[in-house]
């Protein structure tokens, strides 16, 4: 396992895609979150939840985070460089296990600047717009249970966005065709969900979908109108995420390379 772990490592801090990616992810994440704070929130008010508005660019980073875990192994497929990879470490669930964890570094390493940086991005843009603790609106602050939790929560969300991703294209082997449905996954659940007029599958989809649920971890109020509470909304993203990684896990071993 160490010397897949450094092999994985090797491609994704050698290969300039990744680098790039990732560095999108932090400047796309904490841009829409100040701007969509900046833009909603003025001396009237921005709702409620200031830390989930905070949080918003997420909605967006998480897109480049799929990218980049679709690109992890299907570009291994079209260059043909996987038959390498699997006869330099025969034991591919062994060469899937390495990718996930390697990715999952790099992504809580890139997702946690960005969450910061959103959050931090909220605490200067709030007080600017008059919102401060004499109107309701205390400081943005990681001592506070709920805000942390939406912040570590976050972080985990991308962490298994790129799980489920990568998964999924361990499945699919094509990069355009992985990332079209891991984006279908994340974006079509919360429109097809606004579209149905029956409150009982709207709440449904809004329980199931990978987004919508896994997204109820950054709410720090109201959460009686959420789908699903905030940690169990997170572990139903997470068992999307391992069942994708399941069943690439069964078809990596079982088909050719």
């Amino acid at each position: 396992m160490r010397l897949a772990l450094h092999a994985e490592w090797t491609k994704m801090r050698t290969v300039a895609g990744p680098r790039w990616l990732l560095l999108g992810t932090i400047a796309l994440t904490v841009a829409l979150s100040a701007a969509v704070t900046g833009v909603t929130c003025d001396a009237a008010g921005c709702g409620d939840d200031t830390t989930k508005l905070s949080l918003t660019g997420v909605d967006l980073g998480q897109a480049l985070v799929a990218i980049l875990a679709v690109h992890v192994i299907t570009d291994e497929y079209s260059a043909g460089a996987i038959r390498t990879t699997l006869a330099a470490t025969p034991g591919r669930i062994t060469v899937l296990t390495a990718k996930a964890v390697t990715l999952t570094g790099v992504v809580v390493a890139a997702g946690t600047i960005a969450v910061l940086g959103s959050l931090m991005a909220g605490r200067f843009i709030l007080p600017s717009r008059s919102l401060t603790s004499v109107g309701g609106y205390p400081a943005l602050s990681l001592a506070d249970g709920p805000t942390l939790r939406a912040t570590v929560g976050s972080i985990l969300y991308l962490a298994l966005i790129a799980l489920l991703s990568l998964g999924i294209a361990t499945v699919v082997r094509n990069a355009a065709t992985s990332i079209g449905i891991v984006l279908g996954l994340l974006y079509l659940f919360p429109i097809i969900a606004q579209t149905i007029g029956n409150p009982h599958w709207q709440r449904l989809l809004q329980r199931i979908g990978p987004m919508t649920a896994g997204l109820s971890i950054q709410a720090t109020t109201n959460l009686n109108n959420l789908p699903t509470t905030p940690w169990t909304g997170l572990g139903i993203l997470a068992a999307w995420a391992a069942a994708a990684l399941l069943a690439g896990a069964l078809l990596l071993h079982r088909r050719d390379a």
